[in-house]
């Protein structure tokens, strides 16, 4: 079988150096000699820190607008879900218990954004991630055109959100600076 010169060291070369020094390299990322880029990792890391740097702590009380629109947006489908159960409009296989439990999952969540909670955001993003999916695979079954539009404004609208609340859980999650 033959080696990989690009990949690894010949052989006889990692027989000579010591144990402790093999792994402390194999692990260690590579700093790129003079002249030459720096490889895919060490770039996404400095533009990783790039955008860390840039990020502003939450202040006492404030919270991301994404995150504001997205609590009003699960509050008003936890309400709608409900109300329109009780008005009589059902999917079919809907019981009572099912709609009102998500109606709630829905309005505890809304709660917690509205506090700028970072568990509260996580699991909308959960929620959202899901809807988003099951809308893209509603797709590939769409037998109308009106099902075909109903798909794509719920992946709009799922992605959407999903995209913008990222930024907004890394400022909820940032420690305060001094």
């Amino acid at each position: 079988m033959g080696s990989r010169s690009r990949k690894r060291r010949p052989a006889h070369a990692q027989a000579a150096a010591p144990r402790s020094t093999r792994s402390a390299a194999a692990t260690a990322p590579e700093a790129a000699p003079p002249g030459r880029r720096p490889s895919g990792a060490a770039r996404a890391e400095a533009k990783n820190a790039a955008v860390r740097a840039a990020l502003e702590p939450l202040a006492p009380g404030e919270r991301p607008p994404w995150v504001t629109a997205a609590a009003v947006f699960a509050a008003v489908l936890g309400v709608l879900n409900i109300v329109l159960y009780l008005a009589g409009v059902r999917v079919e296989g809907s019981t009572f218990v099912g709609t009102v439990l998500l109606g709630a999952v829905l309005l505890f969540a809304a709660a917690g954004m509205w506090a700028a909670k970072y568990w509260a955001v996580i699991g909308f993003e959960v929620l959202l991630g899901v809807t988003c999916v099951f809308g893209a695979l509603s797709l590939l079954v769409a037998s109308s055109v009106g099902g075909v539009v109903r798909s794509l404004v719920v992946v709009a609208v799922t992605g959407t959100f999903f995209w913008k609340l990222i930024r907004a859980m890394a400022r909820i999650q940032m420690p305060r600076r001094p």
